[in-house]
């Protein structure tokens, strides 16, 4: 593991012992995407001082070109060297806080929004938001198909001309850049994979699956191989999901555990988990953003549609892992519908007001539904009161435009942006005329 810089004057020394000749300064846009800009070594006093400053009027969701001045403070603690750049005048990256002119958080910054989220758990008397995401992908012959490297499934143990070799070097980069790595293996998807890294806070998290995404990228173009996250780039195949564990610590411990409760959960954690599943229609386009998403979000391909809870029934949208004694630390709940192509920061910054609105307001969690949802009739689902999440991202956005939760959690600007953003994008989409189409009505 390298070493952590916790200071302006650490990362100074790190590039200095590193030879590092360039930083590349990170952040992301409203819809999650990476953005990058280069200073020289030379420049870092100035930019740990006064901040980079770049036009934003370009960036997507940020201010109209009257207003486009920026400025990009870097992260000293988020210093590392980028391992798929030469060693010898190497390249390092930090992420970026977006300030105003003036000096003040830009209320449009991604981080901005899911700091500003933590800020309210540390009110309601939490030290912290902790958030573990398992992120999907798949990799492809090229960018230009969709043609897969193997035919394996779910924990196969593929030969070496698959995908294994570049998994284990995306793995070890992934332990250069400072992310501890849990697990990987092949997924249940031919050419599918999933690397599993450790718990973190949460914008500590969102910052990781940045730079996982990027890292998977990085190395699959190594091997002369595409790797995407789409959410479900295959017909008739699992997608691609982002399964999210999270909990809530108070004093260092787990404010999730209670030995004393039939289900080893506190009140904090029933309200947390039945505030996200109140919220849940309404905040899905957030955590699930694109019109592919939808494709994946259908029954019947282990993406959970159907909002309720369960301890082990992997049907159910939320899933409460089985209590172990002495891993009281690791209660937690796990939401199974978010996809890896989301903006982690609005999608944990999301998932905590909605968890937050629970405690707040005292809002009752149901039963588990141990049952497989997929097997319940449409009546039967009804009686029981059990809603589907939406099944476009038109349906999605509008729900979310009706969203007071949502309005607040991304502030009145970044809010009216995305919401104008996924309209068009569900204007542009559904006017298309598909290949199927074609084939189904063209000689009728």
């Amino acid at each position: 593991m390298p070493d952590r810089p916790t200071s302006v004057e650490d990362v100074k020394a790190i590039v200095a012992e590193r030879d590092v000749r360039f930083i590349n300064l990170w952040f992301t846009d409203i819809l999650g995407h990476l953005k990058s800009f280069s200073i020289h070594a030379s420049e870092l006093d100035g930019a740990f001082v006064r901040g980079m400053a770049f036009d934003g009027s370009s960036i997507t969701g940020f201010n109209a070109i009257e207003e486009s001045d920026m400025i990009a403070m870097p992260d000293a603690s988020t210093f590392v060297v980028l391992p798929w750049r030469p060693e010898e005048q190497g390249v390092g990256r930090m992420f970026c806080d977006i300030l105003t002119p003036e000096g003040t958080p830009y209320e449009g910054d991604p981080r901005h929004i899911l700091r500003r989220a933590c800020e309210r758990a540390n009110e309601l008397g939490f030290d912290s938001f902790r958030v573990g995401p398992e992120l999907e992908y798949f990799l492809f012959r090229d960018a230009h198909s969709t043609e897969p490297l193997d035919e394996g499934g779910y924990f196969d143990l593929t030969t070496l001309d698959a995908g294994s070799p570049a998994r284990r070097d995306t793995a070890i980069a992934l332990e250069q850049l400072g992310i501890h790595v849990e697990y990987s293996h092949h997924e249940a998807g031919p050419s599918q994979h999933e690397i599993d890294i450790r718990h973190a806070d949460a914008l500590k998290m969102a910052d990781d699956c940045m730079t996982y995404r990027i890292t998977v990228k990085e190395i699959a173009l190594v091997h002369g191989w595409h790797a995407t996250f789409m959410p479900k780039p295959l017909f008739g195949e699992n997608g691609s999901g982002m399964h999210t564990h999270q909990s809530l610590f108070a004093g260092g411990r787990n404010a999730f555990f209670d030995p004393d409760d039939r289900y080893f959960l506190t009140p904090a954690a029933k309200g947390f988990i039945a505030g996200q599943l109140q919220h849940a229609r309404e905040i899905c386009s957030i955590f699930a953003q694109w019109v592919n998403s939808y494709k994946r979000l259908v029954p019947g391909y282990e993406a959970p549609v159907y909002v309720a809870w369960s301890r082990r029934n992997r049907s159910a949208l939320v899933r409460v892992p089985a209590h172990h004694a002495g891993a009281e630390e690791s209660t937690r709940m796990e939401l199974r519908c978010p996809d890896p192509a989301c903006n982690p920061y609005l999608t944990f910054a999301a998932l905590l007001q909605a968890g937050l609105e629970g405690i707040e307001h005292g809002y009752e969690l149901p039963e588990p539904m141990e049952r497989n949802l997929y097997h319940l009739a449409p009546d039967e689902r009804r009686r029981l009161g059990i809603e589907q999440l939406p099944e476009t991202l038109g349906e999605a956005v509008e729900l979310t435009a009706e969203s007071e939760l949502v309005l607040r959690t991304l502030g009145e600007h970044t809010f009216n942006r995305y919401i104008e953003i996924k309209r068009r994008e569900w204007d542009e989409y559904r006017v298309q005329v598909t290949r199927w189409e074609l084939d189904r009505y063209l000689l009728l």
